[in-house]
């Protein structure tokens, strides 16, 4: 099995490329069906709501990350916990930072938990 980190950068690198793309179908199908996502506006649960939420974001949009620390609890289980800055074409960057739990479905690693909040300032 590849690294905690290695999971993480994995699928944060095609979540990131999926955004800069403006593919929200791309970047709702890394995520668990069933997956309990707060981005910076109310949460929501599921694919379709992560899809609706990330083809709402602005042209220019790219979310660039800095992993901070993994943890993996349990086999097929990974916790990442990133720095990122959301940064945009016409306006200031939002730092921010992010936990990720990614679980192996099928195969597959899917993000279950996404969890975003502006960096604390000062």
């Amino acid at each position: 099995m590849a690294t905690a980190e290695a999971v993480v950068v994995d699928v944060l690198d095609r979540w990131k490329a999926a955004i800069e793309a403006r593919q929200p179908d791309e970047a709702a199908a890394l995520f668990a069906d069933d997956a309990i996502f707060q981005g910076l506006r109310p949460y929501g649960v599921g694919r379709q709501g992560i899809a609706d939420y990330y083809a709402g974001q602005p042209v220019g949009l790219s979310p660039n990350y800095r992993v901070l620390e993994t943890r993996q609890p349990a086999p097929g289980v990974v916790f990442g916990y990133v720095a990122v800055d959301f940064t945009f074409t016409d306006r200031a960057s939002i730092p921010a930072l992010l936990g990720v739990l990614i679980t192996d479905v099928d195969d597959r690693w899917l993000i279950a938990h996404y969890q975003v909040s502006p960096a604390p300032t000062g």
